[in-house]
């Protein structure tokens, strides 16, 4: 047990290796600026903004986590998910793959058709 008792902080292969990319992208971009090479700063945002996809397809291969607490036997970072397969619920990246239940569709509710009210005037004064 750690420092952190039982509780899961969702530490993911997917998680770690998304980070690792963005920290080498920024280290790549503050080199290249101190260096004042705009060709390296460039690359450098270009890693940054590869970690997301990275992040993303590691996490729809099974490295990432479901939103929540796991079950304490799923809680190591290298064990892989594998019900990624078929989408987490309440997870944005699995609906944006086209992946588990998206949000539940709202119909309108529509009154039920109404009979015609048929108004009939037989007898009263001066009529037959």
């Amino acid at each position: 047990m750690g420092m952190h008792g039982d509780h899961d902080l969702g530490h993911t292969v997917a998680g770690w290796a998304g980070t690792t990319i963005a920290v080498a992208g920024c280290t790549a971009a503050a080199v290249a600026l101190a260096a004042g090479s705009a060709a390296g700063l460039w690359l450098g945002g270009a890693v940054v903004v590869l970690a997301a996809p990275a992040t993303w397809l590691l996490h729809l291969a099974g490295w990432g986590k479901a939103t929540g607490p796991r079950p304490v036997a799923q809680q190591h970072w290298r064990v892989r998910d594998r019900s990624a397969r078929h989408g987490h619920p309440g997870c944005l990246g699995c609906r944006l793959a086209g992946r588990g239940a998206s949000a539940p569709s709202v119909t309108p509710a529509v009154d039920p058709p109404v009979a015609p009210v048929v108004v009939s005037v037989t007898g009263g004064p001066g009529r037959p």
